[in-house]
């Protein structure tokens, strides 16, 4: 059987490419743990009122999606174009038909 060595070798810019990804990922997964921790930490201390409160929170929710998709799930990458458009049109959708809920509750 032949020994194929040069298949498996991984040349230096490609190397350096994924450790810079994975650094980037680490950081990322650092940063929205940080954020979970100040949003407990800004519920269970309750120096904001609750109105403040929510609009802070739904902020930091906001930035942990962000990290979430551009991230851990490499929409930042090139070729993720049709996944994009489907998650944007799911959340799209969503909030459509949010609207429209509070409209019928409300009219």
């Amino acid at each position: 059987m032949a020994d194929n060595t040069n298949s498996n070798k991984v040349n230096p810019f490609q190397k350096q490419k994924n450790k810079e990804e994975m650094q980037k990922q680490l950081i990322t997964f650092a940063l929205m743990i940080l954020l979970t921790i100040i949003a407990f930490a800004i519920v269970a201390t309750g120096v904001m009122t609750s109105m403040f409160t929510g609009l802070v929170l739904l902020m930091l929710a906001l930035v942990q999606v962000g990290f979430q998709l551009y991230y851990f799930m490499h929409m930042k990458d090139k070729g993720h174009s049709m996944p994009a458009v489907m998650i944007y049109g799911g959340v799209w959708a969503a909030i459509l038909t949010l609207a429209g809920l509070g409209v019928i509750t409300w009219w």
